[in-house]
């Protein structure tokens, strides 16, 4: 079953990705651009035997832009859990399993065009993300709290309060009930003062 995972990653994955741009290194492929870094890589389930061998797809983004805004500091060669966009194949692909796997009864064709079709699918999606303001957006439309304090420095660099503003508000709606929201709606207000914009609490 190990080989016949080898086999896909070499003979199948490999050179799809590698049309695409992508370089791999061990069973990661990452492509470059002037700003992100685009991550796709391969997780083996450490429950794996001789004759079931599972595996995951993790889907990342990598944007000098907000590690700058995060630590000051960019990595050369990020890892897929620095991304800031982070997913599995399945958030992405509605196609494609959440997992993996592959046995005696797997047909190794059948397999190779779920993976490749789901592969497909999160090209387009990286193909949408083209920046860090980008990213940003698709955490914002959530609304979710990742990535709350970068993107609320993006909005106020660009000067864009009125989104901002929404923004606050959207989490607010969604989160304001719960204990942790004064944590996050403090570190919020430092980042408008920061700015000099109003923060209607």
């Amino acid at each position: 079953m190990q080989q016949i995972f080898n086999d896909m990653i070499k003979q199948d994955v490999k050179p799809f990705l590698s049309r695409h741009g992508f370089t791999k290194k061990s069973l990661t492929f990452s492509k470059r651009t002037e700003s992100l870094v685009y991550i796709i890589n391969f997780q083996k389930s450490s429950g794996n035997s001789a004759d079931n061998v599972m595996f995951y797809v993790n889907c990342g983004i990598y944007a000098a832009e907000l590690a700058q805004l995060q630590s000051g500091k960019i990595a050369t060669e990020p890892k897929e859990a620095e991304c800031h966009f982070r997913a599995r194949i399945r958030e992405i692909a509605v196609s494609a399993p959440d997992r993996f796997a592959i046995t005696s009864d797997t047909n190794g064709d059948d397999l190779s065009e779920t993976l490749l079709n789901g592969l497909t699918e999160v090209l387009h999606f990286f193909d949408t993300k083209t920046s860090a303001r980008s990213i940003a957006d698709y955490y914002i439309a959530g609304p979710y709290l990742h990535l709350g304090e970068e993107s609320f420095h993006l909005l106020l660099q660009a000067k864009d309060t009125i989104a901002a503003g929404q923004y606050l508000r959207a989490l607010r709606e969604k989160y304001g009930s719960e204990a942790r929201w004064t944590i996050f709606e403090k570190k919020y207000k430092m980042i408008f003062d920061q700015y000099g914009v109003n923060f209607d609490s």
